[in-house]
């Protein structure tokens, strides 16, 4: 079995999707496509069911899942060790907490595997702080959430706020309606400028430094909140059609990366990054 299959077959079932499989690839749809179709030729089965928007493997294709995870990991040992250099060091990454996921475990998932001897430290925080620290020489690399790009950085995407609360909750529907932010998060006061304009009474329900706190109060269908579309928390959904609140505006995801450090690894590490941010792009378009 042709090896680039089987990758091209693993994110698929990690992504849940042809489309962004194919945005982590870097390959087209129908590249993406035709490589599922031709390994079930091969093996004479069906290795997916469409269960609502998801792609899921069938009993055989969890059966295989196993055996490609191992094979392209092998693969993929085999040609780093024989044909890059052994890097060695730390990558210091800060990225704000509503931009985690989906899309940075996979890209920390293939950065390891080609950079094996490298070393990420993770800093989660609000992109206020997360610039400050790049100042200061503590990160090597940084993704913030704002309404402007800044000197030396680069735009990713430009995805729009939208309203999540708990799935099939109600707190939308109060009035006045509980917000739930923490204080230096750059959304809050966005959001609460759109409501002033749009004349809807708000109530900041929670006060805090905490991110989990926020999440708590919305999962509990106490408060609303408004984050980037596309963002996957467990028990929160972008609320239903005709929630009655005011649209808010685009943000940008942008890019800052320190100069003269390992620029080789810095250089993989952002094609990572832009490859599962072009997704989320065409996504939210």
């Amino acid at each position: 079995m042709d090896v680039a299959v089987l990758r091209s077959f693993v994110a698929v079932v990690d992504n849940g999707g042809v489309t962004r499989a194919a945005g982590v690839l870097n390959l087209t749809q129908s590249a993406v496509s035709m490589q599922i179709k031709r390994l079930e030729e091969l093996l004479g089965f069906a290795l997916f069911d469409r269960v609502g928007r998801k792609l899921v493997p069938t009993a055989a294709g969890e059966q295989l899942l196993g055996y490609a995870r191992k094979l392209v990991a092998l693969n993929d040992e085999a040609v780093t060790r024989l044909m890059h250099p052994a890097f060695e060091g730390v990558l210091r990454f800060g990225v704000p907490h509503d931009l985690v996921y989906p899309v940075i475990p996979q890209v920390l998932q293939q950065f390891v595997r080609a950079f094996p001897r490298v070393k990420i430290q993770l800093e989660t925080g609000f992109t206020a702080g997360l610039h400050a620290s790049f100042a200061r020489g503590e990160l090597d690399i940084i993704l913030t959430t704002e309404t402007q790009l800044k000197e030396g950085g680069e735009t990713l995407a430009e995805l729009p706020l939208v309203w999540y609360g708990r799935q099939e909750g109600h707190a939308f529907q109060k009035r006045p309606l509980p917000l739930a932010y923490a204080r230096t998060c750059v959304f809050r006061p966005q959001v609460t400028r759109a409501l002033d304009a749009s004349g809807l009474a708000w109530d900041m329900v929670v006060d805090t430094e905490a991110d989990a706190s926020v999440t708590a109060m919305v999962g509990a269908d106490l408060a609303v909140i408004a984050l980037l579309k596309g963002q996957e928390i467990a028990g929160l959904a972008p609320l239903p059609r005709g929630h009655g609140l005011p649209d808010l505006p685009l943000q940008k995801v942008n890019l800052y990366q320190a100069s003269g450090t390992m620029p080789d690894v810095l250089a993989h590490f952002t094609q990572l990054l832009e490859a599962g941010f072009s997704t989320i792009k065409a996504e939210a378009a």
